[in-house]
Parts: C-alpha cells; sequence; structure tokens
C-alpha cells in the first residue's frame, strides 16, 4: 500500500507560479515511478507529468514543457511539480500517483496503482 497527499495548491493570477508536493508514504518511495495529472472541470483526467525511481528520467506532456517540472526528494519521500507561467487553462484539481510496478516515467494513467485525493489550483484570469 501506498498513501499519497497533494499539498500546495490554491488561487493564483495568470503568469504566476505554484509548487505542488506530494507526500508518500508506505513502501520504499525511492522504489518506483511517480506521475502528476490533472482534471479540469467537465473534463476527463490528463497526464502532466511523470518522473522515475531516481529521479534521472523525467516526462512532461507536451503542453506543460518549459513551464513545469517535475522532481523528487528520496530522502523525504516527496515529489514535486513546479509550476510556472501559469494559464488560466491549468485550473484543474492536481493529482499524484504512484507507478509501483515501473522504475522509469509513465503518461499511461491506468497503470498507476495509487492517487491521492488531489489538490485544487485555480489560475485567475
Amino acid at each position: 500500500q501506498v498513501q499519497l497527499v497533494e499539498s500546495g495548491g490554491g488561487l493564483v493570477q495568470a503568469g504566476g507560479s505554484l509548487r505542488l508536493s506530494c507526500a508518500a508514504s508506505g513502501r520504499p518511495f525511492s522504489r518506483y515511478a511517480m506521475g502528476w495529472f490533472r482534471q479540469a472541470p467537465g473534463k476527463e483526467r490528463e497526464f502532466v507529468a511523470a518522473i522515475s525511481w531516481s529521479g534521472g528520467s523525467t516526462y512532461y506532456a507536451d503542453y506543460v514543457k518549459g513551464p513545469f517540472t517535475i522532481s523528487r526528494d528520496n530522502a523525504k519521500n516527496t515529489v514535486y511539480l513546479q509550476m510556472n507561467s501559469l494559464k488560466h487553462e491549468d485550473t484543474a484539481v492536481y493529482y499524484c500517483a504512484a507507478d509501483v510496478s515501473r522504475q522509469r516515467p509513465n503518461w499511461r494513467e491506468y497503470e498507476y496503482d495509487y492517487w491521492g485525493q488531489g489538490t485544487q489550483v485555480t489560475v485567475s484570469s
């Protein structure tokens, strides 16, 4: 079992920045890949970014390349999503997820095993 708790969401003006955190507990954190997904109102959940077990490999959705950065601190059992140059269309509930079967970054939502409860990000235009 893996428990995931997101934090860091909130209200920010367009062009601003936020850093999301996801604290994990349960299985040894450094042994599996992690990902971030988001779900905007009225839309399906979509992939944002993923990171390998070591942090040495990352993968991003095309629409967040550049402004968003995923990272992890295995000593703190935490994965981060730094979001810069936020736009109104980035408004969504952001979820972190654990893919305990893989060590490489993974964009396939259905292959993730554990999910956090989500944190709301609202970008005002």
